[in-house]
């Protein structure tokens, strides 16, 4: 898989808190949704992008599982809104 973060998928994204990790995917998600709503479907696609490769790093790195569930259903909810028919709403 090539990966946008590199740095970050070699190790770096274990030594950040759960807090910061999270506080980096909603930064990317925000950028995906101002971009969606100025209509520039790529630059909204590249940030959605951005935003699962670092989701999908921290549900790697979830190893008590405490968020786990958590943030499975975020993924679910950010796929169908980005990608999908948006039916949570």
């Amino acid at each position: 898989m090539e990966y946008q973060h590199r740095d970050l998928a070699n190790g770096r994204w274990q030594n950040l808190s759960f807090v910061e990790q999270m506080a980096n995917i909603g930064s990317e998600v925000e950028r995906a949704i101002k971009w969606k709503n100025k209509d520039n479907a790529q630059y909204s696609s590249m940030a959605f992008e951005r935003a699962l490769e670092l989701l999908d790093l921290t549900i790697g790195n979830e190893r008590r599982g405490s968020h786990l569930r958590e943030l499975l259903r975020l993924r679910e909810v950010l796929v169908d809104y980005f990608a999908f028919e948006n039916i949570y709403g």
